[in-house]
């Protein structure tokens, strides 16, 4: 079982990180699917993509160290958490990785493989204070950790019409190469959230989680 780490974050958390080498047989072998989890599966065409289906809710039963896996289900609002748990969790997956956070207090997690194009579309979501935190030759990377990092902060929020650029702030102005923590924010219109953000880089991946903290 691939778990590239499983740390705790903030005291009561946890997160972690599963790099996918196993083929679908493999994994559906050691993953005991529920039947709304047989009907999300069969409706997803490719197989990386029902790998990572797969190796994200095998990651969670690790990290939760129950003896049978608990459902991974939705509330009303699509947030994710597994039944029968007070614990609020998130996962994200890309090609090759899958990744998941659980935490009393909202949380949310995403995985980003780096592309090129991303600095295309930088107007999109990167607000003036955070361009004039970017160092060369690190801003690609920086693009992916503010991108991800507000991927996670809006799955922590779980509500939809944010605008990314605006609302959602990250601070890198203490960034450090590899991985380090740092402050993120959601200013919404009566008040401002405030969050916890883990970072760690790999070749060619960010990871980035967030903690709602006030």
């Amino acid at each position: 079982m691939p778990i590239l780490f499983h740390d705790p974050i903030l005291a009561a958390g946890e997160w972690g990180i599963w790099r996918i080498t196993e083929n679908e047989v493999f994994l559906r072998e050691r993953v005991h699917l529920f039947p709304r989890e047989h009907l999300q599966i069969n409706r997803i065409k490719g197989k990386e993509r029902r790998r990572e289906f797969l190796a994200a809710r095998l990651l969670l039963h690790a990290m939760s160290g129950r003896a049978e896996r608990a459902e991974l289900v939705k509330d009303d609002d699509g947030k994710p958490h597994l039944e029968d748990s007070l614990f609020f969790v998130s996962i994200s997956h890309t090609v090759g990785f899958s990744a998941a956070i659980a935490h009393p207090r909202p949380c949310g997690i995403d995985v980003q493989r780096m592309v090129p194009r991303i600095r295309g579309m930088a107007h999109r979501f990167v607000g003036l204070e955070e361009a004039a935190q970017l160092q060369e030759p690190y801003a690609l990377t920086q693009l992916h950790l503010i991108w991800a990092a507000k991927e996670a902060m809006y799955k922590a929020y779980g509500r939809r019409q944010l605008d990314f650029r605006q609302q959602l702030l990250v601070d890198l102005a203490d960034y450090t190469v590899g991985r380090g923590t740092t402050r993120g924010r959601i200013l919404l219109d009566d008040r401002s959230l405030a969050f916890h953000l883990e970072y760690r880089e790999y070749a060619g991946y960010v990871l980035v989680a967030a903690v709602e903290i006030a």
